[in-house]
């Protein structure tokens, strides 16, 4: 038995024609992976809690400054 093929899910905010775009899907036992589609076979792993802290964090502005 094969496992079930990955399914990546781009975030409305990327650019139309493909750039800026990075992916995330969920894979077995909950892990997180996390990619650029523009080189897709380097790929981040996490768990759901490290990646909530992360967005709770963007939507503090913890990161602005990364920005300008």
């Amino acid at each position: 038995m094969s496992a079930s093929p990955i399914k990546w899910q781009k975030s409305s905010f990327s650019g139309g024609g493909g750039e800026n775009c990075v992916e995330l899907a969920v894979a077995e036992g909950g892990v997180i992976k996390v990619r650029e589609s523009d080189d897709p076979s380097v790929v981040v792993t996490t768990s759901r809690d490290k990646l909530a802290a992360f967005i709770a964090g963007v939507k503090a502005g913890e990161f602005d400054h990364m920005l300008s």
